[in-house]
């Protein structure tokens, strides 16, 4: 199978990722179980790079996955198409936690990337803050 079924039928496995996808696009992170969260991040992505294309196309397909929500497709095509111009996929990130104490399940933190600066620019203030500190070794 190219996806996990969570144990729920068909509908309720797409309203509940929808429902998710559109909590971690209103609310930037959300808790929820691993295999979760490993499902809905290919949700998120793929409604960030429908906002990223900008057309009527991707804002229909938004729009329709997630029940009609124009407020968070605005965010999508608004907010976030522009916090990740520059960056190529990887809008979330995954931050495990500890195991839920009924049953044992492994709770993690779904987030959005803080792209706040180009990717370009962090690898450069990366290699001078090394090139500093070898520099005050040196002396």
């Amino acid at each position: 199978m190219a996806y996990r079924k969570l144990g729920r039928d068909n509908k309720h496995r797409r309203s509940m990722l929808a429902t998710m996808t559109k909590q971690v696009i209103e609310n930037e992170s959300i808790t929820t179980t691993e295999t979760r969260a490993k499902e809905v991040r290919k949700f998120v992505d793929k409604m960030i790079t429908y906002g990223k294309k900008g057309d009527l196309i991707s804002r229909r397909k938004a729009l329709a996955f997630l029940h009609n929500d124009k407020k968070i497709v605005d965010k999508i095509f608004n907010e976030l198409k522009d916090r990740y111009a520059n960056r190529n996929g990887g809008y979330t990130q995954i931050l495990k936690l500890s195991e839920r104490k009924g049953d044992d399940a492994l709770m993690v933190i779904l987030r959005l990337v803080d792209e706040t600066k180009p990717v370009e620019e962090e690898k450069k203030e990366k290699k001078s803050k090394k090139s500093n500190k070898e520099e005050k070794t040196e002396e």
